[in-house]
């Protein structure tokens, strides 16, 4: 049985998903004004909601899409141009839909401010629908028009160019409160009304003449570029109470044809995609279905029918039946993706660690017996168990390209509010990461690209000044480098000031007057709380908020933070993350009688420390280049036995090398991540734990920040190219 609040649930989803397909499509069409497929992609997106929306009853989510809706048809046609305006219109409305669904969700009612967005919305889209018709005014009809009844036999259709449009309204169409006229008038508004007949066989004697009752037909000759169902669309408010019947001109066979190849997929049937390009009615569809249930026997193909009562010309079938086989091969593909709630996914991956512990734990008690049977046997469970971890894990790995295209819209927005021309460029997309750790990257994100739109980014007359382009560019870029996931915003602004970045922080006592600083020191002063050196505090930056809380964030992630600028030439913010935050291939260590993980893809080799090693010594020749060593007992101030001997884990960061000092190398391990909890958030270097299969603790390193820590402490040590 249905569970109709998960089916809402799901909807609530999709309709996210569609809205922001319809933000791209829209961001698309602002750029190439001419992109049909963007113009498709947006309408088929608002059709496909407010469908949806009227399963549910949520009318509101209804009434304001089909305005919309309506819109996006007048542009489809060639009615409406397609410009900045327009393009800002539907922006705003796709945002006023998205409240919409959000206070659907909640359950709540809309907030005043939303209702009077909506409610300006809705006018503006009413203007541009030309529903500002008079009701009651007199049927008025172009020059050259003819208005008069139609003899009986005289049904000549052969209307070359023009639209043939049969019209029966309902005998009650007048107590319903609708005037006949007022639909034809309105026809006149997007064609020309070439002859309106009227057809008065149904008009009784005037003795049984109601004056509440409707007895006349219509027959219209109609000249207009508009489709089958914006004619159609005129008639939607009686269409259940008449019998229309529309003939297209011989002319629109092409039109057609070109209509099935763009209907979305969502049809599949022969005889849905000839209605839904307007080929042929739903009267004559049932008509032809009803000549196919009598001749069950020989069972004609459908499209033949159409053909053969010459409903339809052959060109057009043969096009539906191609998107009809096109439509079923694409679904046959789409039917290998299941929609999986995000907390069954979660729950998957933390039994999948904890089957690795299980699995750790029963090999270390093979070795331990020296059961040569058992280890052969966990040693192909192991195997397995590493096979389900990463098809598990890549079940949570997503792209970051979806994550990147969100800010397509607030660098238009925020462009324009600043009265800045800015491009964005995206690099990258592709890389895949922690499906977790997409989802909080967000927030950071946008603090930075609105930092470098606000802040870096100079006016446009100042760009020309000083011989760059009107036209600034911020990237996003994201690539993979030593185990880790690095994503970068770049902007060529005019860079950061280092004087006035040193002067505000000697004003609160972060720097002395006289102190020397490295230009990284300085760059990490804007991530103190509180710090800004903006004149003036605007809706977008200057109140001090956002940089400490883009680093807090990141440090939250196990990741790291770091600035690059060069005066007038622009900056770099480089944030550099974990690939996952939940099972991870790592090489174990021991240090006294502490246990160590680091992610085995930055490990690229492992080397005995010479002997006679001099203990001061924090380098050694690594076949004759300069490696700096990191004693990891000192750093820590760890006591406990040394081993025989001292072993160098050769480590690759930040595009160099550094080498751990550890007592012994253990090997290669699944390691489940697991936080190390509040108490030990601020502790430098440590990124998180995992359990062993003894049950023992070993701590998982941040090595880029554990390196960093070092240089601080010993400064002028950096890392071997």
């Amino acid at each position: 049985m249905l569970n109709l609040n998960e089916a809402l649930q799901t909807f609530f989803a999709e309709s996210r998903a569609l809205l922001h397909d319809m933000e791209d499509a829209l961001l698309r069409l602002e750029e190439e004004p001419g992109d049909a497929d963007a113009l498709n992609a947006v309408f088929r997106a608002a059709h496909t909601i407010k469908g949806s929306a009227g399963l549910f009853g949520l009318s509101a989510i209804v009434e304001f899409t089909h305005e919309a809706e309506s819109v996006l048809d007048l542009a489809r046609d060639g009615r409406l141009d397609v410009d900045d305006a327009l393009c800002g219109l539907l922006l705003q409305c796709k945002d006023h839909i998205e409240a919409l669904l959000r206070q659907a969700e909640d359950g709540g009612p809309l907030d005043e401010q939303a209702r009077a967005t909506g409610g300006s919305l809705t006018a503006r889209l009413l203007a541009l629908n030309g529903h500002a018709a008079s009701a009651g005014a007199a049927l008025d009809l172009p020059a050259g028009a003819t208005a008069q009844p139609l003899p009986p036999g005289d049904l000549d259709i052969d209307q070359g160019d023009c639209w043939h449009i049969s019209l029966r309204f309902g005998p009650d169409v007048l107590r319903q409160g609708m005037d006949p006229a007022s639909f034809i008038r309105y026809l006149g508004t997007f064609g020309q009304l070439v002859r309106v007949a009227t057809v008065p066989a149904s008009l009784p004697g005037l003795a049984a003449l109601d004056a509440e009752r409707c007895y006349l037909g219509f027959e219209i000759r109609y000249r207009s570029d508009c489709d089958k169902q914006a004619i159609e669309s005129a008639f939607e408010f009686v269409r259940e109470d008449c019998q229309l019947r529309i003939l297209p001109p011989g002319s629109r066979v092409a039109d057609f044809v070109n209509l099935i190849r763009q209907l979305p997929e969502d049809k599949l049937r022969l005889g849905d995609l000839l209605v839904s390009c307007g080929a042929v009615t739903q009267a004559e569809l049932d008509a032809a279905l009803k000549g196919q249930e009598l001749h069950a026997e020989l069972r004609p193909p459908l499209g033949q029918i159409l053909v053969d009562e010459q409903v339809v010309r052959p060109e057009v079938v043969n096009a539906a039946l191609s998107k009809q086989n096109e439509v079923r091969a694409r679904q046959s593909q789409e039917a290998m993706y299941i929609r999986v709630l995000a907390d069954k996914l979660d729950a998957l991956i933390n039994q999948v660690g904890e089957l690795v512990i299980a699995g750790a734990g029963v090999s270390l008690l093979a070795q331990r017996n020296r059961d040569a049977a058992l280890q052969e046997a966990m040693s192909s469970m192991s195997r397995l168990i590493e096979e389900v971890r990463d098809g598990a894990m890549r079940l949570r790995m997503v792209q970051i390209g979806e994550t990147f295209g969100r800010f397509r819209r607030v660098v238009r927005d925020v462009s324009k509010e600043l009265g800045k021309d800015i491009e964005l460029q995206i690099h990258g997309g592709e890389t895949e990461l922690d499906k977790s750790i997409v989802e909080r990257l967000g927030d950071p994100l946008t603090h930075l690209v609105r930092n470098a739109m606000d802040h870096g980014i100079e006016p446009p007359e100042l760009r020309v000044a000083r011989g760059k382009p009107a036209r600034a560019t911020i990237e996003l870029r994201a690539y993979h480098d030593a185990g880790s996931i690095v994503t970068e915003v770049r902007d060529d602004g005019g860079g950061l000031d280092r004087e006035r970045i040193l002067a505000k922080a000697i004003e609160r006592g972060l720097a002395t007057p006289g102190q020397e600083l490295s230009d990284a020191e300085v760059w990490n002063l804007v991530f103190e709380p509180g710090f800004s050196t903006a004149a003036q505090v605007s809706n977008l930056s200057g109140r001090g908020v956002g940089m400490d809380v883009v680093r807090s964030g990141i440090e939250a992630l196990r990741g790291s933070v770091e600035i690059q600028s060069t005066a007038g030439q622009g900056s770099t913010i480089r944030i550099r993350l974990p690939l996952t935050l939940a099972i991870i291939d790592g090489f174990l260590m021991r240090v006294a009688d502490v246990h160590l993980v680091v992610p085995l893809d930055m490990v690229l080799e492992c080397v005995e420390l010479a002997p006679g090693h001099a203990a001061g010594m924090n380098y050694c020749d690594l076949r004759g280049e300069v490696l700096p060593l990191l004693r990891l007992r000192e750093h820590f101030a760890l006591t406990g036995p040394r081993g025989r001997r001292q072993n160098i884990v050769v480590v690759r960061t930040h595009g160099g090398k550094a080498g751990l000092v550890v007592d012994e190398l253990k090997g290669e391990l699944q390691a489940v991540m697991k936080p190390l909890g509040d108490l030990f958030a601020a502790v430098r270097g440590v990124t998180g734990s995992t359990i062993l299969g003894s049950g023992e603790v070993a701590l998982a390193l941040d090595v880029p920040s554990l390196l960093e820590q070092a240089c601080v402490r010993r400064p002028g040590v950096p890392a071997a190219p």
